[in-house]
């Protein structure tokens, strides 16, 4: 009898679990009350929203397993973690905040074929054996000032907030702590770079909005 009575109690309340887990009809929403974000950012406008297609699918480029090493949620040496709404509030802010970048830090043909709408491309390959190419990034891209003797000023270094093609990806960990010249390793402030670690396999598997020739 106890176990009937569970199993009826189970059956009551799993009609209520579905419909507040799962989706019960109108706009695929971003968030609670946020249909869409409209950005104005490097000369673009971009409205990102999640598809309204209920037959959608994750995006070709993005469902296969077969991927590279799962990079650490945790980079280490105060960098942040942060997820889809904290990137999508760093977009809003850079509207009108200078000091915020939002970045690609992918090679430019990955960023050619699909990315994150109104965000920069800086590749993480210029912070690899050629300093010079690291330094042109840091003081064109990031806000960095180079002294007369060389060495670099990060009084004004831009916030960066850097993805790459997801949980597999190593771009953005080789830029901010892994490269030879890694922004960390030529002494940018830690608590100025921030993470989105799902990058586009989690940006596409929630059907969020992508640009591109292969969006």
């Amino acid at each position: 009898m106890k176990i009937q009575w569970i199993v009826a109690i189970l059956t009551a309340i799993t009609p209520a679990i579905v419909v507040a887990e799962g989706h019960s009809g109108g706009d695929v929403m971003i968030a609670k009350d946020i249909r869409e974000v409209t950005v104005e950012l490097n000369g673009e406008q971009c409205v990102i929203e999640r598809s309204q297609d209920r037959d959608q699918m994750i995006h070709s480029m993005y469902a296969s397993t077969h991927r590279g090493k799962i990079q650490p949620v945790n980079l280490g040496q105060g960098i942040e973690t942060i997820g889809e709404l904290e990137l999508l509030d760093y977009m809003q802010r850079a509207q009108t905040d200078d000091s915020v970048i939002v970045v690609d830090t992918r090679t430019p043909g990955w960023h050619a074929n699909i990315r994150i709408p109104c965000t920069l491309n800086v590749p993480y390959t210029d912070f690899g054996d050629n300093y010079d190419d690291a330094l042109f990034q840091l003081t064109e891209s990031f806000g960095v000032l180079e002294n007369e003797d060389g060495s670099l000023d990060f009084s004004q270094a831009k916030t960066i907030v850097g993805y790459c093609n997801g949980y597999w990806c190593g771009q953005t960990p080789a830029m901010y702590i892994r490269a030879e010249n890694a922004l960390t390793k030529l002494g940018y402030p830690s608590d100025k770079l921030k993470y989105y670690r799902g990058g586009m396999q989690a940006w596409t598997s929630l059907g969020l909005t992508v640009s591109g020739s292969e969006k």
